[in-house]
């Protein structure tokens, strides 16, 4: 389950510090058999803020919970009014560098699979296959009455069509997709049903308070178990729906590395944590790797 947001986690004194040594990840992944994690911070290069960072949403923002959705119109209509504003940045967003390298690490065989946290779709667009999505996608919507899945981009065509001239000005973009609005600037907008039963629309995403599906678990669940070790990219692993894979991994004797710039919950169980900005630690260890990033050797670092 995501947790609510308000229950967010402070670093203690007593967790190992970070380090700028990135050769445990290249011994890694001349391994093979790296199950990579990936959180926030991996699309924060591609123009999408994170949660928790230096600088991060939460700082500012509280994502819409999935009891507040459900329960409440002037909620929903809160949330589609920021989501669709949100949408028209957040799905020009491109893959970064680091996305660029978890995908050709996994064209070279290097990795078991990969997990992500993140509902933006970057891995894919940098190529990688077979990414498990633990919170969904923002591509995707789903009726809560009918269960029918339909495009995200079909949604936005419909809601431009209901609010001809809607154009406020966004405060900025939260890690969701999410514009931050005032309550004057979404009042009039106007939100569309279910195409197939008149049913309330949500984006195919879990949201704060709502539990992840349990057979997705049990898939991530399975991949920890077949890996030989679990890379894990940009995430504070502050809320259980990703910490508990790293638990997994650590439990079952399994190297857990991590790369991130601040401390994470996760750092008590791992060999180490690279204190390094993703796009540039992972086009590094691609470089030592003699991997081929973007179609050109990564320079070694």
């Amino acid at each position: 389950m995501r947790m609510r947001p308000t229950l967010s986690w402070t670093p203690t004194e007593d967790l190992p510090p970070g380090t700028t040594d990135l050769e445990p990840v290249v011994e890694a992944l001349s391994t093979g058999g790296v199950l990579v994690l990936s959180g926030a911070g991996i699309s924060t290069e591609s123009g999408i803020p994170d949660y928790r960072g230096e600088g991060g949403s939460l700082s500012r923002h509280t994502p819409m919970t999935y009891q507040d959705f459900t329960a409440d119109a002037q909620a929903r209509r809160r949330y589609w009014a920021r989501s669709h504003l949100g949408w028209r940045t957040f799905g020009r967003a491109r893959p970064n560098a680091g996305h660029r390298a978890v995908a050709a690490f996994e064209g070279h065989g290097l990795l078991s699979g990969a997990i992500t946290q993140n509902v933006d779709g970057l891995h894919q667009a940098a190529g990688s296959e077979g990414v498990v999505e633990l919170h969904g996608s923002l591509a995707r919507v789903v009726c809560l009455s009918c269960g029918t899945l339909s495009p995200r981009r079909e949604l936005a065509r419909r809601l431009e069509e209901a609010n001809v001239g809607f154009e406020p000005v966004a405060a900025g973009i939260n890690p969701d997709g999410d514009a931050d609005l005032t309550d004057d600037q979404v009042r009039d907008f106007h939100v569309v049903p279910c195409t197939v039963c008149g049913g309330v629309l949500k984006p195919d995403v879990v949201f704060f308070g709502e539990a992840v599906p349990p057979s997705r678990v049990a898939q991530c669940r399975a991949l920890v178990s077949e890996a030989a070790s679990l890379l894990v990219l940009g995430s504070s692993l502050t809320v259980m729906s990703g910490l508990r894979f790293v638990r997994q991994a650590a439990g079952a004797g399994k190297p857990v590395l991590i790369v991130n710039r601040d401390a994470t919950r996760g750092d008590r169980y791992a060999l180490t944590r690279v204190a390094l900005p993703l796009g540039t630690a992972l086009t590094t260890v691609a470089g030592r790797l003699d991997i081929p990033v973007d179609g050109q050797t990564a320079q070694a670092g």
